[in-house]
């Protein structure tokens, strides 16, 4: 039997090739894990796998149903949905800042978040309102239309980018109730040296009509009110109030809430931090805010409806405001409206644009939502 001799060498060559390819392919997926390979497209100079941490401040105690629970909903939405690389801790009223500190501490950047409502600082820029709710306007069915298709958060951001701000609307209540009262109201005069915690426009309109408003944090309103501090509080509606137990300590439960016909809660976010997200997650910052607003109002419309039940199983009178202050307060709220209009250009265009919009959907929603309401309601009665 004749032994042939093997050549080895181009096996060698071919072992020693497989080699040095598997220890590239090893270093590049190292390098990209570490991220120093950047993806393709626009933001090629972002690393892959890039995490953010920031910090969410808010103008709720922590937990508040509906309220607090939104905002940590927020963070957890973004989250999930940029698979960690945007990791947000939220810090309730007085954790980091204080419950109406929202507003400085993003602007300035010391936090990059924040979830507040606009018209809490209708002291730094009095068109600020429109964007939670004012007195006798849009319902949240508009409000919304109204800031994503009618031109409303454009102004929005109009109005805030002098602070550095950028907002988005993260939450709406629905229409909300009139307040806790500690003695009957059944004419106009019965508001004459009333304290109450009512803000924004609101106060305004209240204080013209012979009360005195009173901005007190969500926090502080059981003690306020209990003390004697305030005579009367509006905060949400039943699912708030019944957590708040202010049932304990008032016996009148009003509505409607001609106040706040459609709160709408704001996530403010820092400018400079904000354009220093890849364009992914600004995208994912941005549709997170708007899933969370309007999953709010859902679980507002749910809870409210069993709140109130409970509310009225523990003795609380549920009444309707006269007509009499209605109107009253609608006649000083469109005074109102036409003094700072007067005064601040910046707030009469925001106005001039809320109230053409509102003006617009009326007449549908008269026709649709507003009637067939009537007629349902008509017809279970009998």
């Amino acid at each position: 039997m004749n032994k042939q001799t093997i050549n080895w060498y181009p096996l060698v060559i071919i072992l020693l090739a497989a080699a040095l390819i598997a220890t590239f392919a090893a270093l590049v997926l190292s390098k990209a894990r570490a991220g120093s390979i950047s993806p393709r497209g626009e933001n090629a100079d972002i690393p892959v796998q890039q995490q953010f941490h920031w910090k969410m401040v808010t103008s709720w105690p922590k937990n508040t149903p509906g309220l607090g629970t939104s905002a940590e909903k927020i963070a957890q939405v973004i989250n999930e949905m940029s698979n960690g690389r945007l990791q947000i801790h939220v810090y309730g009223a007085n954790e980091l800042v204080p419950a109406l500190g929202v507003f400085d501490a993003v602007s300035s950047g010391s936090v990059e978040m924040g979830h507040a409502g606009a018209y809490f600082w209708r002291g730094k820029v009095p068109a600020a309102q429109f964007f939670t709710s004012i007195p006798f306007g849009m319902n949240a069915q508009e409000q919304n239309a109204w800031l994503f298709h009618g031109g409303g958060l454009e102004l929005w951001r109009e109005v805030y980018a002098p602070f550095n701000l950028i907002p988005f609307p993260g939450g709406n209540t629905g229409v909300q109730m009139a307040g806790w009262f500690n003695r009957e109201i059944n004419s106009v005069a019965d508001l004459r040296g009333l304290k109450m915690r009512i803000p924004g426009l609101a106060g305004e309109v209240f204080n013209a009509a012979g009360g005195t408003s009173v901005n007190i944090p969500g926090g502080e309103l059981y003690t306020a009110l209990q003390t004697g501090v305030i005579d009367a509080a509006e905060w949400v509606g039943p699912e708030n109030d019944l957590a708040f137990g202010f049932h304990q300590i008032a016996k009148y439960y009003y509505y409607p809430g001609w106040h706040e016909p459609a709160p709408t809660l704001e996530l403010i976010v820092n400018k400079t931090a904000f354009e220093k997200l890849p364009k992914d997650l600004q995208a994912i910052v941005t549709w997170g805010a708007r899933a969370v607003n309007q999953d709010m109002l859902d679980s507002y419309t749910t809870n409210n409806s069993r709140a109130l039940k409970s509310l009225e199983e523990k003795g609380v009178q549920v009444r309707r405001l006269p007509d009499e202050v209605l109107k009253r307060y609608y006649e000083i709220a469109q005074q109102v409206y036409a003094a700072q209009a007067a005064k601040d250009p910046l707030f009469k265009k925001v106005y001039d644009s809320y109230k053409a919009f509102m003006k617009d959907a009326s007449p549908y929603q008269k026709i649709s939502e507003q009637t067939y309401y009537e007629v349902r309601e008509k017809l279970s009665a009998e």
